[in-house]
């Protein structure tokens, strides 16, 4: 067990900052989500009837894999009537 974690840490260690900067907000951003979807009491296939869209898009969404366009984030910030992210 004490060399599966000492691989890990080394292969953590190799990621580039941009890189863990990026999947850091990438699940910020969908934890936010979700946790706004929470406040509200949606499941999953109630906010996508919401949005007009596919439940496995919001699976997406919520996986912290999905790359956000602004144009989605900005929807998503309407929809709330929150932010999902703030700048500054």
């Amino acid at each position: 067990m004490k060399e599966a974690k000492n691989a890990y840490r080394k292969m953590i260690a190799s990621v580039p900052a941009d890189i863990k900067a990026e999947i850091d907000l990438s699940f910020a951003v969908s934890d936010r989500i979700d946790a706004l979807m929470h406040e509200r009491g949606l499941s999953k296939k109630q906010f996508a009837d919401a949005l007009g869209r596919r439940p496995s898009e919001i699976t997406k969404w919520l996986s912290g894999q999905h790359n956000f366009t602004l144009s989605t984030l900005a929807m998503l910030s309407s929809f709330f009537g929150q932010p999902i992210i703030t700048v500054g």
